[in-house]
Parts: structure tokens; C-alpha cells; sequence
């Protein structure tokens, strides 16, 4: 079910303190990258991605991979840093609003 803009608005708000827990390297976006974006939103369900890409075009190509391999929702981007959340399906810890 995709995010509503009160419930975007909300998780924003709640990251703006966040520091980022994956950051991209050189090479990109791996499959290891993806493995450890699922553990870490799977324990906090609410991250922010710093990433690498020199342009916009480049960044918009590593958020879609990186959506698409873990199967989360893109909060916001801003610069460089793009916050991404996805429920813990087992143990949610983020109360969304309706």
C-alpha cells in the first residue's frame, strides 16, 4: 500500500533527526548494498541513504534500484540523501497516521 502525503509528511518529520545508515560507494548500488538496506529496514524501518552519484540522473538510477531491491518507499530526497521507509511486517515499529 503506498504511502499517503499526511503519511509521507509524518515520516518526514520523525527522519529529520536521522543520521544516514547506508552509504553507496563507489561502486554503486550491489547486491550486497541491498542486502544490508533490507537488515537495516527491517530493524528501523525508517532510513536515510546517502548516495553517490555525481548527477540527478545517476541518483535517480541508484533510488530505483534500491526501491526496487528491497521493496521500499521513497519518504523524500534532498541532495543527495534520500529517506526510505518500509513496514516490518513481523514487528512494526512505526505507528503510521491514517
Amino acid at each position: 500500500m503506498p504511502l499517503t502525503s499526511f503519511q509521507k509528511r509524518y515520516l518526514r518529520g520523525l527522519a529529520h533527526s536521522l543520521s544516514p545508515v547506508v552509504m553507496l560507494g563507489q561502486k554503486g548500488v550491489t547486491p550486497n548494498v541491498i542486502s544490508e538496506l533490507g537488515l537495516a529496514l527491517d530493524h528501523h524501518e525508517l532510513i536515510k541513504v546517502k548516495l553517490s552519484g555525481g548527477d540527478k540522473e545517476e541518483r535517480k538510477a541508484q533510488i530505483d534500484a534500491l526501491t526496487s531491491g528491497s521493496k521500499a518507499e521513497v519518504v523524500q530526497i534532498i541532495g543527495h540523501t534520500a529517506t526510505l521507509w518500509r513496514r516490518n511486517e513481523k514487528e512494526p515499529k512505526l505507528p503510521l497516521p491514517k
